[in-house]
């Protein structure tokens, strides 16, 4: 497949694009509510959580070190307590301890993948180096897959470069260890910033499309050969571990 000819690696965007993030954590949190009494929108205590992750790894990302905490575990953790000080959801926290605070945060160390993830990843290692390259932290990153049966050949964490995506060291970091150029690496993503900063350093793209992962002003994203700006489009792993394959074969 000439888009992606000469890729020897594939580095995968983890929150939203390889693991659902909205529907673990949402479960989670109702299951807690559920124990203690409390109903809520949990759906929209998630994406307040993920929220705030998104502007404080973007803050790093533009203003550099100090502008927030380097460590995700860290940064979601003051997040939640934010939450929990508010008039919505303060009910909800006097009933938390803080040991269970903690327990609560390492519900992004639990995410269950997309039903197409651990078996298109299998799939996909047969084919190429597959690697995350996600701003969640080294453990976080080795927890989830480790819990949610995901294959990794290694665990890139924006956390080892000192920054977040997408700031450029990020990308450039993973491809330096993995001793190759840039247009040998294929970011795999369900966001189009992400791609974006990916393309603008050489790397090839490719877009995955997740139900509700972009926001309401993104349109359709296209592949060039459709106009685009990506250099592929897939709705799964394993449809693009069948393109790989049909690669290999030509």
């Amino acid at each position: 497949m000439a888009d992606l000819s000469g890729v020897q690696a594939l580095l995968f965007d983890v929150f939203g694009t390889v693991v659902d993030w909205h529907g673990s954590v949402t479960s989670e949190l109702a299951a807690l509510g559920k124990e203690h009494g409390i109903d809520g929108d949990w759906g929209a205590f998630a994406r307040t959580w993920r929220k705030g992750y998104l502007e404080n790894t973007r803050r790093v990302a533009q203003e550099g070190p100090g502008a927030a905490p380097g460590n995700v575990d860290v940064m979601h953790r003051g997040i939640l307590e934010d939450i929990l000080a508010t008039q919505q959801w303060r009910a909800f926290g006097e009933k938390l301890t803080a040991d269970a605070r903690d327990a609560l945060n390492l519900a992004w160390h639990r995410l269950h993948g997309w039903p197409d993830a651990s078996p298109g990843l299998y799939a996909l290692k047969k084919e190429t180096i597959i690697a995350t390259l996600s701003n969640g932290n080294v453990r976080l990153l080795v927890d989830m897959a480790r819990y949610a049966d995901l294959p990794w050949d290694v665990v890139f964490s924006a956390e080892l470069f000192e920054s977040f995506k997408p700031n450029p060291k990020v990308y450039l970091g993973a491809v330096k260890h993995l001793a190759l150029e840039p247009p040998a690496c294929a970011m795999v993503a369900a966001h189009i910033y992400d791609l974006r900063a990916a393309a603008a350093l050489g790397l090839r793209t490719v877009y995955v499309r997740r139900a509700g992962e972009e926001p309401p002003d993104v349109g359709e994203v296209r592949s060039k050969a459709d106009g685009g700006e990506v250099d592929v489009v897939v709705d799964s792993f394993t449809e693009l571990a069948a393109l790989l394959a049909r690669r290999g074969r030509s």
